[in-house]
């Protein structure tokens, strides 16, 4: 199969030699580049340039030299920090200089956070005692089990010419082709993030959606690839070694996916890195088996601060669909094992880590629900339109992936309109410790109430599916924010611009949270005043099951007055009574304009607003007045001086 040429598009690849003083480093560079052995060498090379016709690959190398000498050692530590690949030398007729890569130089390699390949070249291989004959394999396999960043060992001897070249193609194909990414030295087997990008791959060549490619749909895939057809006999020949070696990897419709993984595997294992790393870059991949940034179409999603993303219909009906193609068994319960079966062709499952782990509804067998599904769906594309967008390519996505959002009206546009025609709201949950807050979000994730109270230290968000009447359907997110966490919240300016509506939760029973409620709802309100992205906002009295404190009744008629909002919203967590409180967040959202609060501090700015408005008038007014009056005279005066020199002039 034939190579690619510049992969990644590199300019260039540099190398750093380094080892100790008389390993050989400046001889092994002059005979690279010159092709003979030089009889008196610098200390000291300046940097040296092989052309790009020197390899294959056609990518020209640098080769910097390096001093062993401790008042280089600042210098040495740059360049080595410049390298994409290191070429660190021992001498074969100096036992402790290979002893020295192990006590020193690889350390060193790690306290300066170098972190590229690194190839061991055994120099002045002519000059090793025969007496001490030792295969390379058995000296070197303890140190690169310590030291798993050594690719790849050589000895050579420049005085011989012997393995000169090659020193630095496994340099630069150690760079260019990369070991570590795809395959598991100890283990020996593909890493899982290589045969995720592999499966998606083969998905993608399977024409037919067959489960196998045939002899037309592999040949396909090798003129895509590698520019070549493949002839009839090359195509027996490639599924008979497959099929020697594993019966599974070869059916009667074709080259089976166990087949397709095997073959990179015994690409890798004969060190024809290029190959998998061709197949993978032609399919959009970078170095670390994602797909490359201008693969994503980012500037789909840009967006003012309080503008948000949503799915399109058009990609939520592919996801129903891929739903429905997981839920083997069609009873709307998308196991686990299932939803990492959807994922199987990204580099990572994007719901197992927070802020989507536990984000969503489970159902009672411990999966997702269609509604759960693309709930989960829906917040990535909130949080992350970027991330959703490449999980859609990742999993199949059809079409132009920016089809697949689109960006909603501005808030600021919404509650001039009075209305909100979003399909996905976020609400903030704000309230003082143990109000009540993450009650409340378990019970909206369909969770059991329980008594034990633990605190939440970070944001968490939940997100589900509120059907409104008529069969609507919306979707929720939730944000709980720590008390703690406000201060910081509210620092940034735009912090609410991603705000739909505000919660404010207090424990109807205790009058000090009630207090701290209301003190955050003016501090939110005050913020939103400030900036220009003021939000509706809700109070939820919480623990409605326990007797209120004295004065709740008066306190929250006078506050909810006075701010302009409706008055608390009771709820019970522990009866199951939640007075359809997630439904009333919706339908505040929508009509963002009703409960928006008004702080006394927002009320004075407006009322003084208003007066100097007044006031403008007023003055413009009196100047009209006055203009008016004074054009009506001289126009008056204009006439009586006309009619003065009609009457001279004896004219009618």
């Amino acid at each position: 199969m034939a190579k690619s040429s510049n992969p990644e598009g590199k300019p260039g690849v540099r190398i750093v030699v380094a080892g100790d003083r008389g390993t050989g480093k400046s001889s092994l560079i002059v005979t690279a580049a010159a092709e003979t052995f030089p009889t008196n060498v610098l200390r000291l090379l300046p940097p040296t340039r092989l052309p790009e016709d020197f390899y294959p690959d056609r990518v020209p190398i640098t080769i910097i030299d390096t001093s062993a000498n401790p008042e280089d050692r600042g210098k040495l530590a740059e360049e080595l920090k410049r390298a994409d690949a290191l070429v660190l030398t021992y001498a074969c007729d100096q036992p402790e200089t290979l002893n020295r890569l192990s006590t020193y130089w690889l350390p060193e390699l790690r306290q300066l956070e170098v972190k590229v390949p690194v190839i061991v070249v055994g120099c002045k291989l002519d000059l090793r005692d025969d007496q001490q004959q030792v295969s390379l394999e058995q000296v070197m396999s303890p140190i690169m089990q310590q030291f798993r960043e050594i690719e790849t060992c050589i000895e050579c001897s420049a005085y011989k010419h012997i393995q000169i070249p090659e020193v630095f193609y496994y340099a630069q194909k150690a760079v260019l082709h990369p070991t570590g990414p795809l395959f598991d030295q100890e283990s020996q087997t593909l890493k899982p993030r290589c045969v995720r990008a592999l499966k998606r791959i083969f998905i993608l060549c399977d024409h037919d959606r067959d489960g196998a490619l045939s002899d037309a749909e592999l040949n396909d895939f090798q003129v895509k690839c590698f520019n070549a057809p493949l002839q009839p006999s090359e195509i027996v020949g490639v599924k008979r070694v497959v099929q020697d070696k594993m019966v599974e990897g070869v059916n009667e419709r074709g080259l089976t996916l166990t087949g397709f993984l095997f073959l990179h595997a015994l690409f890798i294992e004969k060190g024809r890195l290029e190959t998998t790393w061709t197949v993978l870059r032609k399919f959009g991949y970078n170095n670390d088996i994602k797909l490359s940034d201008d693969l994503i179409p980012h500037s789909s999603v840009k967006r003012a601060p309080d503008q948000s993303v949503e799915l399109t219909n058009e990609a939520i009906e592919y996801l129903r669909g891929i739903y429905e193609l997981f839920d083997g068994d069609l009873d709307n319960n998308l196991r686990p094992v299932e939803v990492e079966d959807v994922f199987s062709t990204a580099p990572d499952s994007p719901w197992n880590d927070v802020p989507y782990k536990d984000a969503a509804e489970k159902t009672a067998l411990g999966g997702l629900s269609l509604d759960a599904f693309l709930s989960e769906w829906a917040l990535m594309t909130l949080l992350d339109p970027a991330r959703s967008l490449e999980n859609l390519i990742y999993i199949g996505y059809p079409g132009d992936p920016s089809s697949a959002i689109r960006v909603t009206k501005r808030r600021r546009l919404d509650r001039k309109k009075q209305q909100s025609e979003r399909n996905v709201f976020q609400c903030f949950v704000f309230g003082p410790a143990n109000a009540g807050k993450s009650v409340l979000i378990n019970s909206f994730l369909g969770r059991p109430y329980s008594d034990t109270y633990s605190p939440t230290i970070d944001d968490r968000y939940a997100v589900n599916v509120v059907e409104l009447p008529g069969g609507i359907k919306k979707t929720l997110v939730l944000r709980e924010i720590p008390e703690d966490g406000v201060a910081k919240l509210l620092s940034s300016k735009d912090s609410l611009a991603v705000c739909d509506i505000a919660v404010f939760v207090h424990d109807s029973s205790d009058e000090s949270s009630w207090k701290r409620a209301t003190e955050l709802l003016v501090d939110v309100a005050g913020h939103g005043e400030d900036t220009g992205y003021e939000v509706p906002c809700l109070i939820v009295a919480a623990k409605d099951d326990l007797d209120s404190f004295p004065t709740a009744i008066q306190d929250s008629t006078r506050v909810s007055q006075d701010m302009g909002i409706e008055a608390p919203i009771p709820i019970s967590s522990k009866l199951s009574d939640f007075n359809n409180i997630f439904r009333r967040i919706v339908n505040a959202a929508e009509h963002p304009h009703l409960s928006i609060p008004e702080t006394e501090a927002g009320r004075s700015r407006k009322q003084y607003h208003r007066l100097i408005n007044r006031s403008l008038m007023f003055v413009s007014g009196t100047l009209i007045v006055w203009h008016t009056t004074t054009v009506s005279f001289l126009m008056h005066s204009e006439l009586r001086v006309l009619e003065t020199w009609f009457a001279m002039l004896e004219l009618p």
